[in-house]
């Protein structure tokens, strides 16, 4: 409601506008007041339709003409007819035009409700997607979690198997350089006992002149010793071999073991590198994949090449 504005101000413009020979509505009363708003106005305007009649009729004796006569008297009556027809009809438009309008209004809140219904429901479905979104999103985090605790421990198991391998290939190489020694002092032992016999045998010739007989036989003996020793070592040599063979393979496997677990563990390192968002401890835990080797492998490697190495059981 305008400041200013009240009934007796919105009569007396209809009234003036009514004087002017016009018909009075909320616009011309609006533009004749210079302010009002539309439904204080209309408020008024209703109120005055609905009291001019009355008005109207208090007026009649007064606008009576005494001793006046019939023809005029006839025409003011047939005027004040066509004056109150024409006030019923002013009254029954403006009636029909503030019903139009309150209808027009009902209408504009009606659709106004339905959009607000609609509003109101889209953001309820909004707001029900938004929830489920978030509990995918939380479950995903969860899953993602779980995946990388069980990659850590992947991680962790595979770490553990590399440093076995590591240590069966050690193992396995000092095993062999053991072996090697070992078949080593054997082939000198029996290159040793080799020249001895062949220095005997050459002696045992010298004095075959002297002893012919004795001497060959001791010859044939010697020969058959000199066989039967060439056979054990040749023996002892195919063994030793085979032990060096065996331990060269061990440790062939031992070294594809290992690359096979280090290519396991580099692959797990590719897909731990695609979680961005993971904790700096995951990449501790990959650090700590590659251990340092232990002092005690050191000093075992330190002695094989010091050249210290067990001393082989003789022959017997």
């Amino acid at each position: 409601m305008a400041k200013g504005i009240t009934e007796t101000d919105v009569h007396t413009a209809a009234d003036e506008i009514v004087a002017a020979g016009e018909r009075p509505t909320v616009e011309r009363i609006r533009a004749h007041l210079g302010t009002g708003s539309p439904n204080t106005v209309t408020r008024w305007l209703d109120t005055w339709w609905k009291q001019l009649g009355e008005r109207l009729q208090k007026q009649q004796p007064h606008r009576a003409l005494p001793q006046a006569p019939d023809a005029v008297a006839f025409l003011a009556g047939e005027w004040w007819s066509l004056a109150m027809e024409h006030a019923r009809a002013n009254a029954e438009d403006a009636i029909s035009q503030r019903s139009e309008a309150l209808q027009a209004e009902q209408a504009a809140l009606n659709t106004a409700k339905e959009e607000f219904r609609d509003e109101a429901a889209l953001l309820r479905q909004q707001a029900t997607d938004a929830a489920q979104l978030r509990e995918i999103a939380q479950a995903r985090a969860v899953e993602l979690e779980r995946l990388v605790h069980q990659l850590q421990g992947q991680n962790e198991e595979l770490a553990r198997q590399c440093e076995a391998a590591h240590a069966r290939v050690t193992e396995a190489e000092t095993q062999r350089q053991v072996a090697e020694a070992r078949l080593q002092t054997q082939q000198d032992q029996a290159a040793s006992e080799r020249d001895d016999l062949i220095r005997h045998v050459r002696a045992v010739e010298d004095r075959a002149h002297a002893e012919v007989d004795r001497g060959r036989q001791e010859v044939l003996e010697l020969k058959q010793r000199l066989a039967s020793v060439t056979c054990e070592h040749d023996a002892a040599r195919k063994s030793q071999l085979k032990e060096i063979e065996a331990a060269r393979t061990e440790a062939a496997d031992a070294r594809r073991d290992a690359a096979a677990h280090r290519a396991r563990a580099e692959a797990l390192d590719a897909q731990l590198a695609r979680f961005q968002d993971l904790p700096s401890a995951l990449h501790q835990a990959l650090e700590h994949a590659n251990p340092k080797p232990k002092p005690q492998r050191a000093a075992k490697r330190s002695r094989l090449s010091s050249g210290k190495q067990p001393t082989p059981p003789k022959a017997g």
